[in-house]
């Protein structure tokens, strides 16, 4: 038989009003500190805040209560020629009275005031008393008084746009590194195809092709005290190229992944490869010994230049940070973190001691041998930038994932000229990518690898002028962020 049936009491809802109160409440129950923990206010801190609060606030304003009051009135009544005293419109009379005068003038010092103010009046060191009568119906602002800070961001000179004057095709793959020759006459490149190939500069003919890689060339280097050539790849070979025999004469081996920068120092014969094995090793070219494996970055170092004094080696890394080496010891001497993304190409200015790198959230520029932050360029490329180069006018140029070719004054950091390059008929759209830029030895022709198999040869118009082609240059708002 089914048992008695029990009836339930009806629950009463509770509004969801009452529930944020309820919860809100133990809330407070559980975190909130106790009346009887909390410090008595200390009016002596508070005076301390508050004073410093005013002068942080009004430092360039005095009052003439620190002024005496003969020094006021003398400089009100005696002088001789056009008066320094200004009286706000409101104020009954313009002479100073010793009551509102002495409580409610603001004094504008000389360095505040107007060229022409120095001329006549009391003296060029005097003091402008600018009263404030307390039956003023409009409230004046003190901004109206105080000096306006003229922009100190260096405005860029003209510089006429860049053009592609030739298009170079004979590799079979994507063409991955350039570097030119020392004397200015021809170039090399690397490329997907294995092979390295050797153009004239002036007329773009090939003149010769090398082969022996197995796998993509990534970096190339010219040797600028031998007849040298070095080459890195994916093969994880590194080889030195007799250019008199046109042959690889030496192999570095000891990478464990593939290679993808050269530099060599300009003083001593070491080679210098930055690879996916995150280490920079440093090679002595005749011997083939590694003297050094400069080992700290976290991920594939992508981009290493080299200067004659210290920080001798300078890496960048996909790990986003950019590294100085003491090449004596192979230690690290500092680490810069500005980035937050990868690190992939780095330009060293041919004459003053700064360098720029480029990540895919900005273009900074660093000082050196300190490497302090100098500023971010003013535009953002907003793609992954593969490389950059800068020549001796101040010219930087860099390539982009997507095709995009920027061109940048150095010195200011402003974006002259935004060119986006053609792919070739035959290749897909998401084919206009640079891998490499590289100007030549005078600077005044920019080379570009680029993801189409074509080799781009760039100049300057020579048919610019500013009428055509003017400065659109707008000073940053908030000089604080660069």
């Amino acid at each position: 038989m089914p048992g008695p049936t029990v009836e339930m009491e009806p629950i009463e809802p509770q509004s969801v009003k009452k529930l944020s109160f309820k919860s809100l409440k133990r809330t407070s129950d559980l975190f909130s500190p106790t009346h009887a923990q909390l410090a008595p206010p200390d009016p002596e801190s508070k005076k301390i805040r508050m004073n410093h609060k005013i002068n942080l606030e009004y430092k360039g304003i005095k009052s003439t209560c620190e002024i005496p009051l003969q020094q006021v009135n003398s400089a009100t009544t005696e002088a001789s020629g056009p008066s320094n005293v200004l009286a706000l419109p409101g104020s009954g009379d313009s002479s100073v009275s010793q009551k509102s005068g002495a409580q409610n003038a603001l004094v504008v010092g000389p360095s505040l005031q107007p060229k022409g103010w120095s001329d006549g009046g009391i003296s060029g060191k005097s003091t402008a008393v600018i009263t404030a009568s307390g039956s003023s119906e409009r409230n004046f602002s003190t901004s109206a008084i105080m000096e306006r800070i003229p922009s100190k961001w260096p405005r860029p000179v003209w510089r006429p746009p860049w053009k592609n004057y030739r298009v170079i095709s004979g590799h079979l793959g994507w063409v991955r590194s350039v570097a030119f020759d020392p004397s200015n006459t021809w170039f090399c490149t690397g490329s997907a195809d294995r092979t390295i190939k050797i153009w004239d500069v002036g007329s773009g003919r090939l003149k010769l092709t090398l082969t022996g890689h197995i796998e993509q060339v990534r970096g190339l280097a010219v040797s600028q005290r031998h007849t040298y050539m070095f080459s890195a790849g994916d093969d994880k070979q590194v080889k030195c190229w007799d250019l008199e025999q046109n042959k690889a004469i030496r192999s570095y081996h000891g990478h464990l992944r593939g290679g993808y920068w050269l530099a060599l120092h300009p003083t001593i014969d070491l080679l210098l490869t930055g690879g996916r094995d995150s280490v920079c090793r440093v090679w002595d070219i005749r011997t083939k010994v590694q003297v050094f494996a400069l080992s700290g970055h976290d991920n594939t170092v992508c981009s290493v230049f080299t200067r004659p004094t210290d920080p001798q080696v300078v890496t960048g890394s996909h790990d986003s940070t950019i590294k100085f080496w003491d090449l004596r010891y192979g230690k690290t001497m500092l680490t810069l973190t500005h980035h937050k993304k990868s690190v992939r190409a780095m330009a060293l200015h041919p004459t003053e001691h700064c360098f720029a790198s480029a990540s895919a959230d900005n273009i900074k520029k660093f000082n050196l041998p300190k490497g302090e932050f100098l500023h971010n360029m003013l535009s953002q490329q907003k793609t992954i930038i593969n490389a950059m180069a800068v020549n001796e006018d101040g010219v930087m140029a860099t390539g982009g994932d997507n095709g995009s070719l920027w061109f940048w004054d150095w010195k200011s950091g402003h974006n002259f000229q935004q060119a986006q390059t053609i792919v070739q008929p035959g290749s897909l759209d998401s084919e206009a990518g640079i891998y490499a830029v590289c100007y030549d030895v005078s600077g005044s022709r920019l080379v570009t690898c680029e993801a189409d198999k074509t080799i781009k040869m760039w100049k300057e118009d020579e048919d610019a002028t500013p009428e055509t082609h003017p400065l659109n240059y707008k000073p940053p708002k908030d000089i604080r962020r660069f």
